[in-house]
């Protein structure tokens, strides 16, 4: 056997013990999401359910309504993580519950998974997402003025990739996005071969045309960019590339750093059980007032 054969045959080994160790960690994740979603309140807000924004099975939202006294209910669309090819929305109901205490309202949404449906199939339903809500506003009680997006992981990927994306979304609702808050997001990085994420993108398409940091334009967004102090999956470089490049393009981007957290527990520790202890919540909420303070 070659030494080289022998090198490639490691490094194979390395990459699918790491994909092990993560598809167990999410699974771990799941498990907490489940404890997580039980023990949260369920005062202070009402859950409108399943709602259909499309045709597909997974074209649906749920709704959290705040009940909190405010003088405006800013909208946050939230999309969660998963490597584009795992995860619900009814796992981050602790989400929709720790904003909507808030004074917030939240809309949680599912998207198509991959290996079924691929790049750019996640952001497509986001964008049929966001303008179902613009076009179901009246409907459905709530207010577009100052619209948040949201994402962790590969949501935080998806949300920005609604605005800088190879061909641009018509997006009815664009000049109502005031911030973009990306948790952990990659954004600028070589899926080929990725042992988490190959599967969720065309394996012929360079990256190149494909991550949002190679399409931003300039424009009034807002741009949050959380990275984990601990996280060992996403790499603080996509944070650190995407906010050099808002910034040389003349936008608003902030980089912040949540010690003592990880990739994954960043985005369990915003629930109201763990807020008390981790920055993440506090640091958001802080984000979240320049945008539309209380009143």
């Amino acid at each position: 056997m070659s030494s080289k054969f022998q090198l490639w045959s490691q490094q194979l080994q390395q990459k699918v013990e790491l994909a092990k160790s993560l598809y167990r960690d999410f699974r771990i994740y799941d498990f907490g999401s489940l404890a997580l979603n039980r023990l949260t309140p369920k005062k202070g807000y009402s859950i409108q359910s399943n709602i259909a924004y499309g045709l597909k099975a997974r074209h649906r939202l749920d709704l959290y309504r705040t009940e909190q006294p405010r003088q405006k209910r800013p909208l946050i669309v939230f999309v969660h993580g998963g490597a584009w090819m795992h995860g619900d929305k009814k796992d981050y109901g602790f989400i929709g519950e720790a904003f909507a205490k808030e004074g917030f309202d939240v809309a949680v949404i599912n998207y198509q998974l991959a290996p079924e449906h691929i790049f750019p199939a996640s952001i497509d339903d986001l964008s049929l997402a966001l303008n179902y809500l613009t076009q179901s506003q009246h409907k459905l009680q709530i207010e577009l003025e100052d619209l948040v997006l949201m994402g962790h992981s590969a949501g935080a990927f998806n949300v920005m990739s609604a605005l800088y994306h190879p061909q641009p979304y018509q997006l009815q609702i664009r000049e109502n996005i005031r911030a973009i808050v990306g948790l952990a997001g990659p954004y600028h990085f070589d899926y080929k071969g990725d042992p988490i994420c190959a599967e969720a993108f065309d394996q012929d398409v360079p990256y190149q045309q494909v991550m949002p940091y190679y399409f931003v334009e300039s424009n009034k967004v807002k741009h949050y960019l959380f990275t984990a102090a601990n996280d060992d999956i996403v790499g603080v470089n996509n944070s650190e590339d995407l906010d050099r490049q808002l910034k040389a393009l003349g936008n608003h981007s902030q980089l912040i750093e949540i010690p003592r957290v990880g990739h994954i527990t960043m985005i369990g520790s915003v629930s109201s059980l763990f807020s008390r202890f981790f920055k993440t919540k506090a640091e958001i909420m802080r984000v979240l007032d320049e945008i539309s303070p209380k009143v």
